[in-house]
């Protein structure tokens, strides 16, 4: 006889409405569905009105007493932000339970420490729905990719920002327009910065890059720009070039040999460039035709080459599919083991490489900058000799609407450094000719 799996739920929002739902309505699903029980939710107020009908005596304002609980043997937290999250994570660990999280906030911060106890603890932390909605990405890069040389890891892992710069590329519409559509929608919130600013992305490429490459990414030294000062100019300007715009989160090994940095071995650390930015994509590129709500995440290894996951990344439906997953993979394991009473830790702290972020000067990339200029002749020489100088060579350079009220030249380098960069950004703005950078954004 199967043994009942007691699933003790933090949250019942979006998410863990959706997750309450598929677990109350087994038919049609895997069978492991029905042998699990959803034994005790925490909830913020037992008095309003949800879309799942559970029992009253299912109910608690007090997560502790769904943690605590002996019944509950599988604790999922989806109930957002760092703290009290990580703190019920942790007390679930220690109390011998595995945890299924769709946290990304947390994990980008704590996920050495939460590894490391559920290491100690022999429990598992899934967290497949923390990155991606829907989209299977965190099982893949542990374990399908694995015997991979990860290269690079890529992607639109923000719907919000995508329905935004969807609609200004397709429409000409306005960001301001735009994201106001988006939170009438539901597609943003009220508060939008999370999303806009980067900071969601940031924090999804730092447990991406932590399991591509191997080791813990410390989230704070990620650099980040969001789309909020975009302009949608640029979006035209970069349609003209045969482009699109999109805010990618970006992870890749740096082409540097630092090893001044050592591992806690002894042996070199990897040096890694991350950071999120709003980017030109080639019209051509796989990351280019995927518009809306919708995510994508791209991985480059050897021997594999590219692969490509896409689907629906955030919602109710998708990230509830993949917190159940999560769930079902522990029950599997746990009745597989039940006649010894072992669960092999997935997450193992001590197999982690050290890794480390290298200064964002010596960031490698391609740019697609605007300056604001005098309309005068030799501007774009001018431009053109400093950018020579500073060893910024140029792949295009075009000026638009030039007039009495000045001339906009929007320049496309080649791949370059941010510390090369900088300098020759430096001496332009210099030059009495140029007004300033009006935008600047990276270029795939």
């Amino acid at each position: 006889m199967a043994t009942r799996i007691g699933i003790g739920l933090l949250g019942l929002g979006t998410v863990g409405g959706g997750v309450a739902e598929i677990l109350q309505t087994p038919d049609g699903r895997h069978p492991l569905v029905a042998d699990l029980d959803l034994v005790r939710v925490a909830v913020r107020d037992l008095n309003r009105p949800r879309p799942v009908e559970l029992p009253a005596d299912c109910l608690t304002t007090n997560p502790e007493a769904v943690v605590d609980d002996p019944n509950v043997h599988v604790v999922v937290e989806v109930m957002g932000g760092i703290e009290p999250a990580r703190t019920l994570i942790m007390r679930a660990i220690a109390a011998g339970k595995s945890v299924v999280t769709a946290n990304k906030a947390v994990i980008a911060r704590h996920g050495e420490e939460i590894a490391a106890a559920a290491a100690s603890a022999g429990v598992y932390v899934l967290i497949e729905a923390a990155v991606g909605g829907g989209i299977p990405i965190i099982e893949p890069l542990k374990q399908s990719l694995g015997g991979n040389r990860i290269q690079r890891v890529s992607g639109i892992i923000n719907g919000t920002t995508n329905y935004i710069l969807s609609r200004m590329a397709q429409e000409g519409a306005d960001y301001d327009a735009v994201l106001r559509d988006a939170q009438e929608l539901g597609y943003a919130e009220a508060d939008p910065a999370a999303d806009v600013d980067g900071l969601d992305a940031a924090d999804k490429i730092a447990i991406l890059a932590g399991l591509a490459f191997g080791g813990p990414i410390p989230r704070g030294g990620i650099p980040t720009d969001g789309i909020s000062s975009l302009q949608s100019r640029d979006v035209d300007y970069a349609t003209q070039l045969d482009y699109g715009v999109k805010l990618l989160a970006v992870a890749e090994r740096a082409d540097n040999t630092d090893t001044d940095n050592a591992d806690r071995d002894g042996g070199p650390s990897l040096p890694l460039a991350v950071r999120v930015q709003p980017t030109l994509v080639p019209l051509d590129h796989p990351l280019a035709g995927v518009h809306g709500v919708n995510n994508a995440i791209l991985v480059e290894g050897d021997p594999i080459g590219r692969v490509m996951f896409y689907g629906p990344g955030a919602g109710a439906g998708p990230t509830a599919s993949a917190v159940v997953a999560d769930i079902l993979n522990i029950a599997g394991i746990q009745q597989l083991n039940d006649t010894d009473g072992q669960l092999d830790p997935l997450l193992a702290a001590s197999s982690w490489r050290a890794c480390h972020l290298v200064e964002s000067s010596a960031i490698r990339q391609r740019n697609y900058l605007r300056f604001h200029t005098d309309d005068t002749p030799g501007v774009i020489g001018q431009i053109g000799t400093s950018f020579g100088d500073h060893g910024v060579s140029i792949q295009s350079i075009v000026q638009f609407d030039a007039s009495d009220a000045g001339a906009e030249i929007v320049v496309i380098t080649h791949e370059v450094s941010n510390g090369n960069l900088d300098k020759a950004l430096a001496a332009i703005t210099a030059r009495p000719e140029i007004r300033g950078i009006a935008a600047h954004l990276g270029c795939l």
